[in-house]
């Protein structure tokens, strides 16, 4: 019996629980997976509870992916690279490896026949998630990355962090209240919770004359996941673009996760059958 949760802030418009207990029935493993609510100021408080009460593991969202590396005893590389984690496997000792499988889920969830090498990719926001979709990016040979956010002062930590970690990757900060023409973004990508349930679910993070002015075959990319279409991306398919959404993003992290914590592969198809039905 594997005992795991969620911890972050706040969890009201998750659905982690659901979609991690059907990839646990496709391995015909008994699990049970708790929804934590934790602030960053409770966060020593719910470590010193995870690690006392026999938990396997947990997955960490925001805002507390970047703290969260300050309490590990060890970290994966693609969790390295990032500077965050989403993912926990509590150890026999009690110890916490830290894992980034966003990553893996932001990869993937890219179709094959997207090309992004050499191109410019915009990201809203500058939080934990924009470190895992650069660090997917770079893989795909991205070579330029723009950054819109709120406050370019609180983010210079975050892109000195990502400079040094990505040379050969010219990143700038602008502000996203006075979003500059984004007509040469190969994809931009919403990493900030707005458009999601329970938090601004009736916005978007760009103004629709931003949509207007996109090339064609620009891809837009909301890792948002609930709703499963945000008016974001309704927006854009209006306008003829490509969308991805952040469902296949949660899913193929969540598989990956899985698979850390049981050294088996769950079926994502049955993930993504009780991931819809818990949306819907």
């Amino acid at each position: 019996m594997y005992k795991l949760g969620i911890i972050g802030y706040p969890l009201t418009h998750s659905i982690s629980a659901a979609i991690q207990k059907a990839g646990f029935e496709s391995l015909g493993l008994e699990g049970s997976y708790d929804v934590m609510e934790t602030s960053p100021e409770d966060l020593i408080q719910r470590i010193k509870f995870l690690k006392t009460n026999g938990y396997n593991g947990f997955n960490v969202t925001i805002p507390l992916k970047v703290p969260m590396s300050l309490f590990l005893d060890d970290i994966d590389d693609y969790a390295n690279i990032a500077g965050c984690v989403n993912t926990v496997k509590i150890l026999e000792d009690r110890s916490f490896m830290g894992y980034n499988t966003d990553i893996y889920g932001f990869k993937k969830a890219i179709p094959t026949d997207i090309d992004l090498q050499g191109k410019l990719v915009s990201i809203l926001g500058t939080g934990g998630a924009s470190r895992a979709a650069v660090v997917g990016l770079a893989e795909k040979g991205v070579t330029d990355i723009d950054f819109y956010t709120r406050n370019i002062i609180n983010s210079r930590q975050t892109l000195d962090y990502l400079r040094a970690k990505f040379p050969e990757i010219k990143f700038n900060v602008y502000q996203i209240q006075n979003i500059r023409s984004l007509v040469d973004s190969a994809m931009i990508v919403n990493a900030t919770p707005i458009g999601m349930r329970s938090f601004m679910a009736d916005q978007m993070p760009l103004e629709p004359k931003d949509l207007d002015v996109l090339k064609p075959d620009t891809v837009i990319y909301d890792i948002v996941y609930n709703p499963m279409k945000t008016i974001l991306l309704k927006e854009a398919q209006q306008r003829g673009l490509r969308v991805i959404g952040g469902l296949d993003m949660l899913l193929y992290q969540a598989q990956r996760a899985i698979e850390i914590w049981t050294g088996k592969q769950p079926d994502v198809n049955v993930m993504r059958i009780a991931a819809m039905e818990t949306l819907n």
